[in-house]
Parts: structure tokens; C-alpha cells; sequence
């Protein structure tokens, strides 16, 4: 009974949202009302030398954006929450769109005054094809904005959801006065001086009362009665089953900055957000009551502590518990591996448990074990499915720029590649290393990382591709053999030791593809799922 319990308490999510809409000061302000920190960081201020809880890494001070996902659990009213804080910037989309693959439910942000954006879009389409539950929140109350019903209807129809107001704002920028919370009934007041501390509630389940005028002014009222009443004439009912399924998503309006209507969000993510949720691998679905342990690992990272030159590979739980010094069978490599120490994680904080359940993320100390995707079982042979790989979109050259540090600099290129940041072709004509990735600002993060945390520096060279393509030779046939001729100063082994082909432009694939029918290519490393 117990293992069913401790599944009934968990809830894994991820926030998600486009750059700069708050989704990092929200994680902090969550972990504020679960009491798991005391006092938030300023996250966009260099001059203020405190940082959001969940940008550890050095270069996401130094920027002010968040450049990796992070892990933090907090328990919240007898609830296990697991939050997984997503990168924003479209470079670092490839991190958000694997994290999606390890989440129950997600938490869309949105800034009042710049509406739905474009990363938004792209990673609300993801959630939608997985049907996973989304709660939309709607930030920056406090700042001059857009009218909440033309909000509403831009999620609506920029994102193809279907919204109901679970909050409506009273006001807005200067004359923000407060939010009434449609779920729970009540009025909470905005006071403007409520970074440090929670602001009050006012319970008020009638809005037809008198007192209402008392509480917000005569104007203030007569709108939110009439706002109210066109929403619920406008909106569908909230309905719970509808939200676990993916076809209807809450919204509420709030400023996480100012700690405002974190809470209303936050009392009724717990009551309604999914527990952990079943996951299908490519032999079966698997559901999280079962009680045989597995889970995969969907981020890998180096060096959270610089200190001890330590790699992590993050798991998720789907199902049966996980145990320390327990040996489980590492699918791929057909092997049982047992772990000493499996950390909880608080930013980069850790620390060691001995058991976790579905829902959870656990950190392993890795040697070099895992990949991304990989799957962990008491025995069975699960291989977990949809853990994207991406082709890159930018190539350059990468070059030792201080001869002294070649093995440091393999070392630190080898391990950042693992943890999925970008990826590693070494051509067949030379040996040169190149570097693809999805996004230009990648480069300058493996660099800083590269010095940082290897003592290893490195320069750039442009390296005009097009695309990288993986070639899946059916036979090794004459055509073959005379592709792998004639395209040899295009050839390149990734670092799986499969063969790719680096076209330089769109018609040169064209080209390639027309004269040698039977060399098949895929644009993604691994096997489709």
C-alpha cells in the first residue's frame, strides 16, 4: 500500500515557456511557497550577486538565461513535486524537448505584454502531440499588458488549445488590484510590496455583495462582474478529466516576480495535475504501479560540481522503486550496473537516497556508461521510446587553440557531447573534428565550458554543410562503395561510429540522392520511433 501512496504523491513538471516571460523566477517563487528556500534570487540583475536557485551553471549568471535544464524537489502539502526548470532560448531547444519526454504534466508561462511567442508555440505543439496536461500561466500582472480576454483568445488560437479561466485579473499594470481566484472562490489583493512575503486572501464566494465595492472600488467591481460573467458564458466549465487528457487547459493570471498568484497556481496544481503518468516503450506500455523498477535517462551532465570532475546521467522513474546498491541491467549494454550513491537534486544541491518511486528524477554518477535514452531495468528488456535527436543546423570546425591541453580538450569535447549539447563528426578524408549543432549560441556555451570546467581552449572555423545526414546502407553494393569514392571529402563518422554524410547545399543532396537510389539517408542519429 505504501509504493501506491508514495506514487499518489508524486508530481513531475516541467515550465516552459519563450525567453524572458519568468519561467525561472516562477520555479524560484514555487520553491518560495514550498518552503524550500527562503529568499529568492534576483535572476536578471548582474549588479545583485544572488542568482536564481536554478541556474547553477556559471554562464547562466553571467547571461541571465538558463542554458540547461534543471532538477529541483520540494514537498508541498503532503506532495512529492519534482519541477524540471527548461531552457527558453530556441538554441537550447533540444535540452526542453528531451526534458518533455520525462514529465507528467507542464506549466506554460506567458508574459502579458508580448502575448504567445514563437518558442512557445513550438514547445506547446510538442506537449499537444504527447497529450500532455498543460496549465497556462499567464505572467508580469503587474506591468502594462494585453487585455485578458484578448489573451485568452491568442492561446486559443495561436497554440490550438481550449482555455478556461481558473483566475481573473482585477486590473492591470498600474491599476493592477488583485486577482479574483474563480477555482477557490476568493479575492487576493495586490499590495506592490509583496516580493519578500505572501500576500493575504480574502475569502469572497459572493460577488453580487456590496462588500465587493469596499474591497476593490465601484468601477473595479462593476468590471469584474461583468468579466466573470461573459467568461463563464464564453469558457467551458473546468473539468478535471478533459485537463488530464489534454483537451482543456486552465489558465491563470499572476506576477511571479511579485510572488502573486503563485500560490492559487500552485494549491490547485497539486489537487489536479496528473500523478506519475503510464510510458510506452517499444516492446509495451508501461504503467508506473508495476512493480518492477525501470526509468531512462533523458539529460546527461558534466561537471555540476567543478570541484569533483563528477557526470550525471538524470533518470526518470516510470516504474517499481529504485533502490541504492541494487543491481539493475543496463538494457543497451547488456549489463547489471548497481549505484552507491543515486542523488535527489535541489539545483546543485544533492543529496543521497536510498529509495525513490515513479515520478522521481535520481542523478547516477556515470563513467561513461550511459547515453541519452538509455533504459534501466530489474531485467526486462524495455527500450523507452521518442527521445529525439536532432540533425544540427550549424557545422564549424573546431580547433585546439593550446596544443599543451589536446587530452583535456578531447576529454572535455567527448563528455559535453555526450550530455546531448551538440554533436561530433570526424571527417574520413582528414580526422578533423567538426561540431554540429542546433543552435548558434551552443558554440559559445561549449567554449566557456571548455575553459571553464577542462582548461581546454578551443577556436572556430566555418564549415559550409547543409545538412547532416546518416547513411543507412542497405548492402554494401558497387553503388555504395562508389558514393563512398566520390563523396569522400563529405564523409564523416559520428561518435557512434556511424557514417554520415555532410551535403553542402540542398541541391547537392537532391543530386546524391538521384544518382545513388539505394544509399538511404535519415536526418536524425537514431532509428525513428
Amino acid at each position: 500500500m505504501d509504493f501506491e501512496k508514495e506514487i499518489a504523491k508524486r508530481r513531475t513538471f516541467g515550465i516552459i515557456s519563450h525567453p524572458d516571460a519568468g519561467k525561472t523566477t516562477l520555479t524560484e517563487k514555487l520553491l518560495l511557497f514550498g518552503g524550500a528556500i527562503q529568499e529568492a534570487g534576483a535572476v536578471k540583475s548582474n549588479k545583485i550577486k544572488k542568482s536564481a536557485t536554478s541556474d547553477f551553471m556559471e554562464i547562466e549568471r553571467q547571461r541571465g538565461i538558463s542554458v540547461a535544464t534543471s532538477v529541483l524537489a520540494f514537498n508541498y502539502r503532503d506532495r512529492k513535486i519534482n519541477i524540471l526548470d527548461t531552457p527558453g532560448h530556441k538554441d537550447f531547444a533540444e535540452d526542453t524537448f528531451r526534458t518533455l519526454t520525462a514529465v507528467d504534466s507542464v506549466i506554460v508561462v506567458i508574459d502579458v505584454a508580448k502575448g504567445v511567442e514563437e518558442q512557445t508555440e513550438k514547445l506547446v505543439e510538442v506537449c499537444r502531440m504527447r497529450n500532455i496536461p498543460m496549465i497556462v500561466f499567464i505572467n508580469k500582472l503587474d506591468r502594462e499588458g494585453k487585455d485578458a480576454f484578448d489573451l485568452l483568445d491568442e492561446v486559443e488560437q495561436k497554440l490550438g488549445l481550449t482555455v478556461t479561466p481558473l483566475s481573473f485579473p482585477i486590473g492591470m499594470g498600474y491599476d493592477f488590484k488583485g486577482i479574483y481566484n474563480i477555482y477557490e472562490k476568493n479575492i487576493n489583493l495586490f499590495s506592490g510590496n509583496s516580493k519578500q512575503h505572501i500576500e493575504d486572501t480574502i475569502a469572497f464566494d459572493d460577488l453580487d455583495s456590496p462588500e465587493l465595492e469596499g474591497i476593490i472600488g465601484e468601477s473595479h467591481a462593476h468590471n469584474l462582474r461583468e468579466y466573470l460573467e461573459l467568461a463563464g458564458a464564453v469558457y467551458p466549465e473546468f473539468n478535471k478529466k478533459d485537463y488530464l487528457d489534454g483537451s482543456l487547459q486552465p489558465v491563470f493570471f499572476g506576477s511571479a516576480l511579485n510572488n502573486f498568484g503563485v500560490r492559487e497556481l500552485l494549491d490547485c496544481f497539486i489537487e489536479i495535475a496528473p500523478t506519475p503518468r503510464p510510458k510506452m516503450a517499444e516492446e509495451r506500455l508501461v504503467n508506473s504501479n508495476e512493480s518492477d523498477f525501470s526509468g531512462f535517462v533523458f539529460k546527461i551532465h558534466a561537471n555540476m560540481d567543478p570541484k569533483h570532475r563528477d557526470r550525471l546521467a538524470f533518470i526518470k522513474i516510470v516504474s517499481g522503486t529504485f533502490e541504492r546498491n541494487t543491481p539493475y541491467l543496463h538494457v543497451r549494454q547488456d549489463k547489471r550496473i548497481k549505484f552507491s550513491s543515486p542523488n535527489a537534486f535541489f539545483a546543485e544541491k544533492k543529496e543521497i537516497v536510498d529509495i525513490s518511486y515513479p515520478g522521481d528524477i535520481v542523478g547516477l554518477h556515470d563513467t561513461g556508461n550511459f547515453k541519452i535514452g538509455d533504459t534501466l531495468t530489474n531485467g526486462e528488456k524495455l527500450n523507452y521510446k521518442g527521445i529525439p535527436s536532432f540533425s544540427p543546423e550549424h557545422f564549424r570546425y573546431i580547433n585546439n587553440a593550446d596544443p599543451m591541453k589536446a587530452k583535456q580538450l578531447n576529454k572535455g569535447i567527448d563528455q559535453l557531447m555526450d550530455e546531448g549539447v551538440a554533436q561530433l563528426f570526424t571527417l574520413e578524408l582528414n580526422g578533423r573534428k567538426v561540431i554540429g549543432t542546433v543552435g548558434a549560441l551552443q558554440y559559445e556555451v561549449i567554449q566557456y565550458r571548455l575553459e571553464h570546467e577542462y582548461g581546454a581552449k578551443c577556436t572556430y572555423e566555418n564549415f559550409p554543410v547543409h545538412k547532416a545526414c546518416w547513411v543507412d546502407p542497405e548492402k554494401e553494393n558497387e553503388e555504395f562503395a562508389e558514393f563512398k569514392r566520390i563523396k569522400q571529402k563529405y564523409l564523416a563518422k559520428d561518435k557512434m561510429g556511424q557514417l554520415v554524410f555532410l551535403a553542402d547545399s540542398a541541391f547537392s543532396l537532391q543530386m546524391t540522392q538521384q544518382k545513388y537510389p539505394t544509399v538511404k539517408f535519415r536526418f536524425t542519429s537514431e532509428k525513428e520511433s
